[in-house]
């Protein structure tokens, strides 16, 4: 589907692109305001862009310390940013479509459907009411569950802090403003025994996580899981496994100088923050060599389609071991939940691995040598980005502005998605009229 604007045809993945440009462009000349800063300053444009690029790509990787440089004002740019980013563009547009009395039209139809991963054009309008819905009674719900740990320890801006973790936490952002009480980027490492502030914030990245159409699958069949969607049937059997399995590693492996209730909290916490939310409770220096391969590939990973999350998402990983067991076992096609799945579901799944691993190498490949950092310190950072996670073994505020420049091109690309780029780049109008001999090549 595509439109025609200023006497050029767009596509719905050119519009969504265009869109997220235009509220990185605007948030970055915010955030670059005096009143942006805690100091009255003009912050510099490449500061401003990198912050308003992590948030509007629900990143959470900073050049700034979010509490400490920003004013009231830049930190509520900031979340503003982090909502706009984290429930799409398209989203709250096709929402102040319908709050205005208006239809929205077939071309508005056809980029929500795009954005928000939707299978087909009908109801859509229903399922973006539903998003907001649930979008704004969880935030709120979030925000009420961590103010009594807030409150006790930071007074009456307990409650502003309570309000902006929870939009992040959602969001899948990782931004915090815990750096002006308990040092600068330390994230929520004052709550790391907190049971008040852990598992809110862990359902509030999990709920955020697992995709808007889950949610309506959630919502119209409760608790008869035979009636789910095969995509909802995957995504919540791939991110009950991806909580299980990680938390029992973490809690195994690392943090064994910590006594057991910290040391469950921080397990569990560590084991959903990766999965694109980029808050830690615990400094990332304590994990052992397996505990930071442990967290990279949950970072590539990330979220499910059409969340708040970003990653190669969970049903990709889903696919792509359904299709390495069909391999093995040698029946026709990969299958899961006794449906077939199809080749060309396949190949995007190869194609999203392949573009996530080039680019979080090659990333990581230019800044170590740009920065004369170890490569295995520099993918943590790069894989970070792309994942749009956020998580930093605290290299990000030091990195020179062609490495920033990096991070910036991977956080967008994994905030809007590899397919999306490529289809946005894609001839319109190409059509394939002739095909190739087919060539015989053996791998593995």
């Amino acid at each position: 589907m595509s439109g025609r604007f200023f006497g050029k045809q767009f596509t719905s993945f050119q519009i969504i692109i265009s869109g997220f440009m235009i509220v990185i462009l605007m948030g970055s000349m915010l955030l670059a305001l005096p009143i942006s800063s805690a100091t009255g300053e003009w912050t510099p444009m490449s500061d401003s862009l990198f912050t308003a690029v992590s948030a509007v790509c629900v990143t959470g990787l900073v050049v700034r310390d979010t509490a400490t440089y920003w004013s009231f004002f830049g930190q509520a740019t900031i979340m503003l940013l982090i909502q706009i980013g984290g429930l799409g563009i398209v989203t709250i547009t096709a929402l102040i479509t319908t709050a205005s009395g208006r239809q929205i039209s077939l071309l508005q139809r056809s980029t929500l459907q795009e954005s928000i991963s939707a299978n087909q054009l009908g109801g859509v309008e229903k399922l973006t009411s539903l998003i907001w819905k649930v979008a704004l009674v969880t935030e709120l719900a979030g925000a009420v569950l961590l103010m009594p740990s807030f409150c006790a320890a930071f007074g009456l801006s307990g409650v502003w802090m309570s309000f902006f973790h929870s939009v992040s936490a959602f969001c899948n952002a990782g931004f915090d403003v815990m750096g002006g009480r308990t040092g600068q980027y330390s994230s929520i490492t004052f709550f790391s025994d907190s049971f008040g502030v852990i598992l809110p914030l862990c359902l509030l990245i999990m709920i955020g996580g697992i995709g808007f159409l889950t949610w309506d699958d959630i919502a119209r069949n409760k608790y008869h899981l035979r009636s789910y969607s095969i995509q909802s049937k995957v995504i919540l059997t791939v991110t009950a496994l991806l909580f299980l399995v990680p938390t029992a590693v973490f809690f195994f492996n690392d943090f064994s100088n910590l006594d057991l209730k910290e040391r469950f909290c921080v397990s569990l916490f560590q084991a959903v923050t990766p999965r694109t939310a980029g808050f830690n409770a615990v400094d990332l220096g304590q994990l052992t060599s397996a505990g930071r391969a442990m967290t990279v590939i949950l970072m590539l990973i990330g979220g499910s389609p059409g969340s708040t999350a970003g990653g190669m998402k969970t049903t990709t990983a889903a696919v792509l071991f359904a299709n390495a067991a069909a391999v093995a076992h040698r029946p026709k096609t990969p299958r899961l939940f006794n449906r077939r799945i199809d080749d060309d579901t396949v190949k995007c799944a190869s194609t999203i691995l392949v573009l996530y691993l080039f680019l979080g190498l090659a990333g990581a490949f230019v800044i170590s040598i740009a920065e004369g950092l170890s490569f295995e310190s520099c993918f943590f950072e790069t894989a970070s980005a792309i994942g749009t996670v956020g998580l930093s073994l605290s290299l990000t505020p030091g990195l020179s502005l062609g490495s920033r420049a990096v991070l910036v091109g991977l956080m967008f690309f994994g905030r809007v998605g590899g397919l999306t780029l490529l289809y946005a780049a894609a001839d319109i109008g190409k059509v394939e009229t002739a095909r190739f001999p087919v060539g015989k090549i053996n791998v593995g």
